[in-house]
């Protein structure tokens, strides 16, 4: 790489490895924990490349791009955050960011990126109107895992796109909120917002006054796939008959409709015009790790409402790991807005868990002896094949190898950790090694036996 990039982050650990790494790559590396600095900098005619932290001391990264376009119109900024909600990466979007990363980043794909964005010449472009303001508390899709950062970016690359749009996932994964999302924050948010039923399609003037409705906004088929055929033909006929003025089209379904066709199960001319762009959600259980930032959101949130400030104990928030979640994050809400109530100290028990759960053996993600090591491995296949479609037909980052089983052991010793109640003998001899090798492991993954957090 050749050039200088400037660096922006509160965090000295992440400024420093950001600084040898880039340094070594061949390029100049100035930074700073001030976006006054920054921006200094900036007006001295320095750098070729932005890397820089949303939350700052002194104001916030996103809102200050603005301001960067307009000294420097063209200068690729990389945003990177630890706040991994799909706000952040549409805010990032909105306000032209040229690349958007969550914490903790994976370093390698980080310097690729970075050497993507010094080597392309990109023309000025006039800054984005921020974004209509919409509470966090009001879209608890959260979450730092592969899969969501994948979503949140497709989201905010979609959401001002000419396209009709599906939006696919299990019962209670958040797809009306991801739909919603995607009006509130496109060009479209001034306009209506119309959630259509097939009541609403009845009659010959049915589609015209839905269309009349929507008046250029938002129109939403929620769980299209429940749709009877007869309403399914008359969407197919409104859908052909869009005026130039068109509302964005947005149908959500639980159901693989595509798989459907085949069987008669759905109108195969429907789907072809709805699946402009398919938004996969991914069920709770597909990203367990999203667990602890979901549960911490909500208890958050509850306490900002006037309830009880609650917490969860390690193996109140193992618990809620280990189980299956069939109603996905709608029932994690539900169950930890009752436990709020509930529970009878400040820090919510396991036992309370468990009788909130009522979980039964079916319920739990647990498997048998004898066939646990074949679901584990067809479980981390599913995943890896995951991580390889998220590229979109590229290949991931070099180092796979190394990057995967870092991946997989961090999670592993911090489940250990918290299902031993941080009892690091008890966890070493749960996993087989020595002691002091789990010390060295928990050094050099950066894990904390108490409220752990990983800084890149």
């Amino acid at each position: 790489m050749d050039g200088t990039v400037l660096v922006a982050d509160d965090d000295r650990t992440i400024r420093t490895v950001l600084t040898q790494a880039l340094t070594r790559a061949g390029c100049k590396v100035h930074a700073t924990s001030s976006l006054v600095t920054l921006l200094r900098w900036l007006e001295e005619g320095k750098g070729d490349l932005v890397i820089s932290d949303v939350v700052m001391p002194d104001g916030n990264g996103i809102e200050m791009l603005p301001k960067i376009a307009a000294e420097r119109p063209g200068l690729p900024v990389i945003v990177i955050s630890a706040q991994n909600t799909i706000m952040t990466a549409i805010q990032a979007a909105e306000a032209q960011a040229w690349d958007y990363l969550p914490k903790p980043f994976d370093l390698p794909d980080l310097m690729k990126r970075a050497a993507r964005a010094l080597s392309q010449k990109r023309h000025a472009a006039t800054p984005a109107a921020p974004a209509a303001t919409r509470p966090a508390d009001d879209l608890p899709l959260v979450g730092r895992t592969p899969a969501m950062q994948a979503l949140y970016r497709l989201v905010a690359r979609v959401m001002n796109a000419d396209l009709p749009l599906l939006v696919t996932g299990d019962s209670g994964t958040g797809k009306s909120l991801v739909a919603r999302a995607i009006h509130d924050f496109s060009d479209r948010r001034t306009l209506p917002f119309v959630t259509a039923t097939a009541a609403d399609l009845r009659g010959i003037d049915g589609p015209a006054a839905l269309l009349a409705r929507a008046r250029g906004g938002t129109i939403v088929f929620d769980e299209i796939g429940d749709f009877d055929a007869g309403t399914q033909g008359r969407i197919v006929r409104m859908l052909d008959a869009l005026p130039d003025a068109a509302p964005l089209i947005v149908a959500t379904s639980q159901r693989d409709l595509g798989g459907g066709l085949d069987a008669g199960g759905f109108r195969p001319d429907l789907y072809y015009r709805l699946s402009g762009v398919t938004l996969a959600v991914p069920a709770l259980r597909e990203r367990i790790e999203d667990i602890p930032l979901l549960a911490e959101h909500f208890l958050a949130r509850a306490e900002r409402d006037g309830a009880p400030a609650r917490r969860l104990s390690a193996e109140a928030g193992a618990l809620l790991r280990s189980y299956r979640w069939p109603g996905n994050v709608r029932q994690l809400e539900n169950t930890l807005r009752r436990l709020v109530v509930t529970a009878a100290e400040p820090e919510i028990g396991r036992s309370e868990v468990e009788a909130a759960l009522g979980a039964t053996p079916a319920e739990r993600r647990q498997v048998g002896i004898e066939d646990a090591g074949e679901r584990l491995s067809a479980s981390i296949a599913r995943h890896l094949r995951r991580y390889f479609d998220l590229h979109q037909g590229s290949l991931p980052p070099p180092g796979l190898y190394d990057r995967i089983l870092r991946e997989m052991e961090a999670p592993l010793i911090e489940i250990a950790l918290d299902a031993t109640a941080g009892n690091q003998a008890k966890c070493a001899d749960l996993l087989g090694i020595n002691r002091n090798t789990l010390r060295k492991k928990i050094t050099d993954l950066d894990l904390r036996v108490t409220r752990r957090r990983k800084l890149m």
